[in-house]
């Protein structure tokens, strides 16, 4: 079996795949100071209720935005799995697409694998939506290269800023107003997060379309992408594990059947 591990900004979301068949998901906030043995304890624990244990990884893939994860979470598959990962823009590691922009080396690479698990998924033109940390749009050409796209603050983000920069501005949670119009400051910001949100896909998506020249197919992911598609015509379809998929499809590609 394989154990795919996405560490973004904010989660670190670990799955084990049979085959293509996910036996099991599980998500712990990024930490850079966590060690191997901290995420051996929570993460054999929680194999274990889906009867999965450590002799079950026969390999492992890794990508990460997070520099200071890797060697705790090398160590962990090393020590623990005994298994030595794949790792997402080592040189030894075969994406199978093309990374066509004026700065490869700087594409990240959790936008790398959402790309590669989108043209599986998705075959054909595309614009990917990641609805993360940052909220990236990116194209995808018909052979599932990476063109390049666009990269915003995440909504997220946005909801700390106001906290923070605000004095008498609350916390609040994302979710759709009952109005556009908010009667009082919660509802406001809320209807400002959400439909500012809303409107900023429906801006941002046309206007990357037609600078590509193609029609093309809108992907959301990530975990907020529910929330929007439901909400808005642009949106063509949605896939929440879309970086995991991608993960297998390249662990694949380099040999892991």
């Amino acid at each position: 079996m394989l154990l795919a591990v996405d560490c973004g900004n904010t989660n670190t979301v670990f799955a084990v795949f049979d085959g293509d068949e996910q036996r099991g998901q599980w998500r712990i906030a990024t930490d850079a100071q966590r060690t191997a043995d901290e995420y051996a304890v929570w993460l054999t624990q929680l194999m274990s209720l889906k009867t999965l244990g450590v002799g079950d990884i026969n390999h492992a893939i890794v990508t990460t935005v997070v520099p200071g994860t890797r060697r705790n979470l090398t160590t962990l598959l090393e020590s623990h799995f005994g298994v030595t990962p794949l790792v997402v823009r080592d040189p030894n590691v075969d994406l199978g697409i093309e990374v066509l922009i004026d700065r490869p080396e700087q594409a990240g690479a959790d936008r790398l694998v959402a790309a590669v698990g989108a043209h599986l998924r998705h075959p054909g033109d595309l614009i990917v939506i990641d609805f993360g940390t940052a909220t990236t749009f990116d194209v995808i050409d018909s052979d599932g290269n990476f063109r390049g796209g666009v990269i915003a603050p995440g909504i997220n983000l946005s909801v700390e800023a106001l906290y923070t920069a605000g004095a008498l501005l609350p916390r609040v949670n994302i979710e759709k107003p009952a109005t556009v119009i908010g009667g009082a400051t919660v509802p406001a910001m809320q209807s400002g997060i959400f439909w500012g949100y809303v409107s900023m896909i429906e801006g941002m998506v046309p206007r990357v379309a037609a600078e590509y020249g193609k029609p093309v197919k809108v992907i959301a992911t990530g975990g907020l992408a529910p929330l929007f598609a439901d909400v808005t015509d642009v949106i063509d379809a949605t896939e929440p594990d879309l970086t995991l998929i991608g993960l297998r499809e390249i662990a694949r590609r380099n040999g892991i059947s």
